[in-house]
C-alpha cells in the first residue's frame, strides 16, 4: 500500500451531536495522528452522531463497506457504564474479527494512569478491510489509548487490508518493532540469544507510557495534577522563565490569523482594519465641475475676453437635474455666449473655462421670461442678460474640476491593513467614491474571567469578611479592552474547584475569542489554571513565567475548539497575575499585542519612545521593569516621564494616571534624572505646559 493511512474519527456524544463545539476528542485525537503517527496517517473525516446505535452503525458502515474503505476507525464516547453507553455492543455487531490484544494493551496503559481504566470497556476488530477501536469519551483518556496502540496500528491495518503477511514478517518480529518505533523489554528476547548478544546498551530503560513529541517539545502538562493533594505540588515552577522578548515572539507564532467579514461603510467602522484593497468605484468628481462662482466661457483663441459684452444665454446652480438645476437639457454654449453658473455646478456642454464673477460687470438685465431692458427700472424679478468681461491670457479649463480630478474611477484609495480612523477622514473618502461594503478584519471578542473563593463583586454590599478581596482586575481589564475598542464578555467570578473552573472556561470560549483570566497562576496549591489548560482542555502552555516586573507568572496558552461552522480554531487564552498593577501591566505588553494581531493591526505592538527621567528610578537587580509613568510634552518638545508612585505590584495607588509604561533595564545602579529611556505609551500624551 502506498501513500498515507487513511483513518475517521466517530465521535459519540449526544452533547456534542447538539453542540459541536463541546467537543474536544477530536482535536486531541488528531493531534497524536499529526504528532505520533510517524507521518503515516491523513484523518480524512470526523462526525458526530449521539449514543444511538442505529446511527453509530450508518456512520462506521459508511467509512467501511464502501469501494474506497479507510484503514482504520476510532471511536470516541460512550465506552462506560452508563445507561446510555452503547458504543461497544454497537461496534461488536459489526466485526468479523475481534482483536483483544489491542484491548489489552489499551487497558494496561489506562490502568498505569488509574484504576478506574477497568470501567472502560473497549473492543476492537477488524470489519471487512478496515481496523475500528472504541476509545474513551473524556479527550485525556482517548488520548492515551490511542498512544498506547498508534505505533503498531499500521502494521494491523495493512493485513486488514488484504497485504502479503509473509512480505511483512519477513525480517522477524524486531525488524517490525524498529520499523514501528516501539521497544519490547529485553527479557522477551531470551531465545534469540543465537542470533545476537545482550551487551548492556541494547537494555532500554522500561517506561510504560509512550513519551510525547508534546513532551519532547516541552507541551507535556507541566501543571500541579490538582488529583494528587498539596504534599505533591511542585515546590517551584516546572514553567521556563522567559524573557520578554521571547515571549512576545510566542504570542505572534501562536496567535490565530485575523478572520474576515464584510461591514457597511459608517461611523461604526471606526477602528477597523481593511482585509483587501478598496478601488474608488465612481469617479469624484463625476461631472466637471465649477471652482467658483462666475460665468462659464468657451474661450477664443489667444484667450483675450476683455471689453467685450457677452449675453447670459444660461444659469447653473450646484442642484441635481431633476431638482430645481436645469443640468439634464444644458444647451451646448457657443463662442460668444456665457453661462451664469455657481461653486460646484455642472459645467455647460462645450464651456471651457469659468471666469471669477469679480472679474465681471453687469451690463443689462431683463425681466424673468421678458426681453433685455437697459438700467434697473423694471420692479419685478429679473435676471441678468449681459455682462462684461476684464480678462486676458484665459486658458482652457481655468477654474474647473474636470471628472475624476481627485479620484479617478477603479483607482485603489485604502490598501489592505490600513486602519480606518476617526479622524483622517477615511469614512469621508469611503462615502466620497460611493463605496457601501468594505472587507475589513472581525475584531476578536474579548471574555475576562476572576478566579478564586475569596474574590467578591467589587460593590458588594456590607463589609468583607476575613481573607475575602473586591474584584479590582475584571472591572479595570473591561474599561481598558473596551477603550481599545473591543467588545467584552463579564464571564463573572469562577470557584477554585477543578470541575466548575473546566465548566466556565468551555462555555467561556464558546463565545469570545480571546478569554483573560486573573489569579490562580502562581504556586499556591488552588491554583488550577495550569491543569485545567493543559489536562482538562487539552490546550499547550506556551509560557508560564516571564522574566519581567510586575507580572512574572503571566501564563500564555491556546486551545483547539469547534466553531459553530464545525470548523477547527484556536483559542487564545491569557491569565494575568492577581493583583491590579500586574494585570494591567501585563494586559498592554501581551494582552494588547495578540488582540491587535487578530484584528489585523500591523505591528500589533504599542508605539514606542524615548523619554528623559525628571527624577532618579531605582531598579531591579535581576528583572526588566515596567515603571508606570505619566509622559508629558514640556514647552521644549521633551517628553519628560515622572512616576506614578510606590511600584509594588499589589499597590493598588500607583495605578492612579499612568500613560505609559517605563522599560528599566535590570542593574544595580539607579537610573539617573535626565537619563534617556524608552517608555510604551498605553494612554494619550498629557501637555506639561502650565
Amino acid at each position: 500500500m502506498s501513500g498515507p493511512l487513511k483513518a475517521a474519527i466517530l465521535v459519540v456524544s449526544t452533547t456534542a451531536a447538539k453542540e459541536p463545539s463541546t467537543d474536544a476528542a477530536d482535536a486531541a485525537l488528531r493531534q497524536v495522528f499529526e504528532q505520533e503517527g510517524g507521518g503515516r496517517w491523513h484523518v480524512v473525516d470526523t462526525k458526530i452522531v449521539s449514543d444511538i446505535t442505529t446511527q453509530i452503525h450508518r456512520q462506521v458502515t459508511l467509512w467501511t463497506d464502501g469501494t474506497e474503505p479507510v484503514n482504520l476507525v476510532i471511536t470516541t464516547g460512550g465506552t462506560g457504564f452508563a445507561v446510555a453507553d452503547h458504543t461497544p455492543e454497537a461496534v461488536s455487531v459489526l466485526l468479523h474479527k475481534q482483536a483483544p490484544g489491542l484491548v489489552h494493551a489499551m487497558l494496561a496503559s489506562s490502568l498505569e494512569v488509574t484504576p478506574f481504566a477497568m470501567m472502560s470497556r473497549p473492543v476492537a476488530g477488524v470489519r471487512n478491510q478496515t481496523v475500528i477501536i472504541t476509545l474513551p469519551g473524556s479527550p485525556k483518556g482517548a488520548k492515551e489509548n490511542l498512544q498506547a496502540v498508534i505505533k503498531t496500528l499500521p502494521h494491523a491495518c495493512l493485513q486488514a487490508a488484504g497485504a502479503d503477511s509473509r512480505a511483512l514478517h519477513s525480517g522477524g518480529v524486531r525488524k517490525l518493532e524498529q520499523e514501528a518505533g516501539v521497544s519490547s523489554s529485553p527479557q522477551h528476547h531470551h531465545h534469540h540469544h543465537h542470533s545476537h548478544t545482550h551487551n548492556l546498551s541494547h537494555v532500554t530503560p522500561t517506561r510504560h507510557t509512550i513519551p510525547t513529541d508534546d513532551e519532547a517539545q516541552g507541551h507535556a502538562p507541566r501543571s500541579n495534577d490538582p488529583a494528587l493533594g498539596p504534599s505533591r505540588r511542585h515546590r517551584s515552577s516546572p514553567y521556563p522563565m522567559i524573557s520578554v522578548p521571547d515571549a512576545l515572539a510566542l504570542i505572534a507564532t501562536h496567535t490565530p490569523p485575523p478572520a474576515t467579514a464584510t461591514a457597511r461603510v459608517g461611523p461604526s467602522l471606526t477602528g477597523s482594519v481593511l482585509a483587501r484593497h478598496v478601488r474608488a468605484t465612481e469617479p469624484v468628481p463625476a461631472f466637471r465641475a465649477s471652482i467658483v462662482d462666475g460665468y462659464a466661457v468657451v474661450v477664443p483663441p489667444g484667450g483675450d475676453m476683455r471689453g467685450v459684452v457677452y449675453p447670459v444665454v444660461a444659469v447653473s446652480h450646484a442642484a441635481p437635474a431633476d431638482a430645481g438645476g436645469n443640468g439634464g437639457a444644458m444647451p451646448s454654449l457657443k463662442q460668444g455666449e456665457v453661462a451664469r453658473i455657481t461653486t460646484g455646478a455642472p459645467v455647460p456642454p462645450g464651456a471651457t473655462a469659468v471666469i471669477m464673477v469679480e472679474d465681471t460687470r453687469l451690463v443689462s438685465t431683463r425681466p424673468v421670461g421678458g426681453s433685455s431692458v437697459g438700467g434697473d427700472e423694471g420692479k419685478e424679478a429679473e435676471e441678468e442678460a449681459e455682462v462684461e468681461i476684464f480678462a486676458e491670457g484665459v486658458r482652457e479649463g481655468e477654474n474647473i474640476r474636470e471628472v475624476g480630478s481627485d479620484i479617478e474611477e477603479g483607482v485603489q484609495i485604502l490598501g489592505k491593513g490600513e486602519e480606518i480612523s476617526a479622524v483622517g477622514g477615511e469614512i469621508g473618502l469611503l462615502a466620497s467614491v460611493g463605496v457601501k461594503e468594505v472587507e475589513v478584519y472581525k475584531r476578536p471578542v474579548v471574555g475576562v474571567l476572576s478566579t478564586g473563593d475569596e474574590i467578591v463583586e467589587h460593590d458588594r454590599e456590607g463589609e468583607l469578611r476575613l481573607g475575602e478581596v473586591r474584584d479590582t482586575n475584571r472591572p479595570g481589564l473591561i474599561a481598558a479592552a473596551n477603550d481599545w475598542g473591543y467588545e467584552v464578555v463579564d464571564l463573572g467570578i469562577a470557584r477554585d474547584q477543578a470541575g466548575s473552573l473546566e465548566e466556565v472556561m468551555r462555555d467561556a470560549l464558546r463565545k469570545v475569542d480571546l478569554l483573560i483570566t486573573t489569579g490562580g497562576v502562581s504556586m499556591g496549591e488552588l491554583d488550577l489554571l495550569k491543569p485545567t489548560i493543559e489536562r482538562s482542555l487539552g490546550g499547550i502552555v506556551h509560557f508560564g513565567r516571564v522574566a519581567m516586573k510586575p507580572g512574572k507568572p503571566t501564563t500564555f496558552a491556546t486551545v483547539p475548539v469547534k466553531n459553530n461552522d464545525g470548523e477547527r480554531v484556536s483559542k487564545v487564552i491569557f491569565s494575568l497575575p492577581g493583583n491590579p498593577a500586574s494585570a494591567l501591566v501585563t494586559f498592554h505588553l501581551f494582552v494588547l499585542p495578540s488582540l491587535r494581531q487578530m484584528s489585523g493591526i500591523d505591528p500589533p505592538g504599542l508605539p514606542r519612545v524615548p523619554v528623559v527621567l525628571s527624577h532618579d528610578f531605582s531598579v531591579d537587580k535581576s528583572r526588566l521593569e515596567y515603571h508606570r509613568v505619566i509622559v508629558s510634552v514640556g514647552s521644549d518638545g521633551v517628553l519628560s516621564a515622572t512616576s506614578t508612585g510606590g511600584q509594588r505590584s499589589s499597590r493598588v495607588g500607583s495605578l492612579k494616571g499612568a500613560n505609559a509604561l517605563l522599560c528599566m533595564p535590570s542593574g544595580t545602579e539607579p537610573l539617573r534624572k535626565g537619563a534617556k529611556v524608552e517608555a510604551l505609551l498605553i494612554g494619550s500624551l498629557r501637555s506639561g505646559i502650565l
